[in-house]
């Protein structure tokens, strides 16, 4: 057997890897691949194949791939790019006969409309006209999304957005890793869709009031029009167009199309997702 992880070099790759060994696939068994292979040393001096992979080189992709049993294709980062990349690795898997192919993509992907899940619902799109045996997992938002950037929520004393009363499931990066992780392992995968979300749903005020009590300042959750928000992100530095989108997701958190009702991300991973609370804790800790 071979577990292809694209994306290797970022967070979430590494803890897919992580949680692979963990859960006993032996280290051979294992290709770390990534743009930057330097980044993928210490996989390389523990046992793991490394290979080089550009999402935007399709030579790279094949190369990539060759004797995959299973591959985890972790989407792209780069915004209005990643249905053309996403489709080269679908391609090279192809043609590769690929055993399983499992791919990152978003909540509710079937039903939100949120600008940010349009390139997610045209590669499960391209990946149920490939003829691949597949599996969807759909991640809810990360907890981290929030608790990275409380350094200047803290200095700004207000934590903003656009989501209204609506209810976030977000869970940790590491619970959606060992999720991945978990699916790859798992037998008889191919046409199952995982709507991953954490056990309790939150809103905004209440992951201020959270933040306010573990860190002993006074927070509040200040309520903007989407316009005004997005304004507010490309003044910090947001790129404009990357700004709306955010916008746009607040939004989608006020309808609801990031509210997961399943428990399909506690059973995969086998125990409670990380609780809001604990997450804003250690993270005001360490600071």
């Amino acid at each position: 057997m071979s577990i292809v992880v694209t994306g290797a070099t970022g967070q979430l790759g590494r803890l897919v890897i992580e949680s692979l060994l963990q859960r006993g696939v032996p280290a051979g068994q294992i290709v770390a691949t990534g743009r930057a292979v330097e980044r993928l040393a210490e996989f390389a001096g523990r046992g793991l194949q490394v290979r080089a992979m550009d999402y935007d080189d399709a030579a790279t992709v094949t190369d990539a791939l060759k004797g995959a049993t299973k591959v985890l294709l972790i989407s792209g980062s780069e915004v209005g790019r990643r249905v053309r990349q996403h489709r080269a690795v679908i391609d090279a898997a192809v043609a590769e006969s690929v055993g399983l192919i499992a791919y990152t993509s978003i909540a509710n992907a079937d039903s939100t409309g949120m600008k940010l899940a349009a390139e997610h619902q045209a590669t499960e799109a391209l990946l149920a006209q490939s003829g691949l045996p597949y599996v969807l997992l759909r991640n809810g938002w990360y907890l981290e999304n929030y608790t990275e950037q409380l350094q200047g929520t803290l200095a700004q004393g207000v934590f903003a957005g656009s989501a209204g009363d609506g209810k976030v499931s977000a869970a940790a990066r590491a619970d959606y890793a060992e999720a991945a992780a978990a699916a790859l392992m798992a037998e008889d995968q191919a046409g199952k869709v995982y709507e991953l979300g954490g056990d309790e749903a939150f809103s905004m005020a209440e992951l201020a009031g959270e933040i306010a009590e573990a860190s002993g300042q006074p927070i509040a959750y200040q309520d903007l029009p989407a316009a005004d928000y997005a304004a507010m992100l490309a003044g910090f530095g947001v790129p404009l167009d990357f700004a709306d989108i955010l916008a746009d997701s607040d939004l989608g958190i006020a309808r609801g199309d990031l509210h997961v009702t399943t428990t399909q991300l506690r059973t995969l991973i086998g125990r409670p997702t990380t609780p809001m609370s604990e997450a804003v804790r250690s993270a005001v800790s360490a600071l």
